[in-house]
């Protein structure tokens, strides 16, 4: 029986990794004879593991094609251990953006249309800027706002901020005023892959944020120095670079593959023009 038991799980589990990898490729959902030949097992025994798969939300069944892909109980378990690995894997990360910087440092997520800090590293400066750990900031304003926004449409970041003032916090008049200025400092931000803010969000404050991804290549948080711009604001520009190099480095550790995803976004623009 312990023997048939692993004989089991192991079969189950390469039918999950089969399904990755397939995923991966972005291939259609696989059928039970693509996932038996995948694996090198009896189509009966594939069958009967999908069916217990599925019973437990592992994987699901396309209701057009008959093929399965990862199901939503894997995802969100998945989930939850990336934001374990995220919080863990950050805390050295912003240690070592503060001693880059001489500057505090910041992890951010997206919190509805607002930011929440999650995790604040500070440095020995006298004066520096707040902390804000479990408080949220504005999106438009705001550096990490506008890099947690980078990979979407106009229209989705319309609906997103839908109904939210776009107030002038700094009283500067350097905050963006409506939907389209906020997509066109974002747009214009994606090819640095770093978001610059000048005293939007308070007088005096300067910020550079960069985005980090999830196994999928999705954003799900973000990297952020913020300083006195007396002090901070001829540098901003380099620690763009820094701090983009240490959320790249995050990302990976959450298991993004920068290669893959340059790789799969050039195959998808090149079906599109087929």
């Amino acid at each position: 029986m312990v023997a048939a038991d692993a004989t089991g799980l192991r079969r189950g589990l390469s039918i999950l990794l089969a399904l990755e990898r397939e995923g991966a490729l972005g291939a259609v959902p696989s059928g039970v004879t693509r996932l038996a030949a995948l694996i090198g097992a009896d189509k009966s025994q594939v069958s009967r593991s999908l069916k217990v798969l599925a019973e437990h939300g592992f994987v699901d069944r396309d209701p057009e094609t008959l093929g399965y892909r990862l199901g939503s109980k894997l995802l969100a378990m998945a989930g939850q251990a990336n934001r374990a690995n995220l919080l863990a894997a950050a805390e050295p990360l912003l240690k070592r953006l503060v001693r880059e910087t001489g500057e505090r440092a910041h992890l951010s997520v997206l919190r509805g249309a607002t930011v929440l800090t999650v995790l604040s590293e500070g440095s020995d400066r006298a004066v520096e800027a707040a902390g804000w750990v479990g408080r949220t900031v504005p999106l438009h304003c705001t550096s990490s706002g506008r890099a947690l926004l980078l990979d979407q449409t106009k229209q989705e970041i319309a609906a997103l901020v839908d109904r939210v003032p776009f107030a002038d916090h700094a009283g500067t008049g350097k905050a963006p005023v409506d939907v389209a200025q906020l997509y066109e400092r974002i747009a214009a931000a994606r090819d640095q892959g770093f978001v610059l803010v000048d005293e939007e969000f308070d007088v005096g404050l300067v910020a550079v944020a960069a985005p980090v991804r999830d196994f999928g290549g999705r954003i799900v948080a973000a990297l952020n120095v913020s300083a006195p711009k007396f002090r901070f604001g001829k540098e901003l520009l380099r620690a763009g670079h820094q701090v983009k190099a240490a959320a790249d480095e995050l990302s990976t550790a959450l298991g993004w593959d920068a290669e893959r995803s340059h790789d799969q976004h050039h195959a998808t623009a090149g079906g599109g023009l087929a």
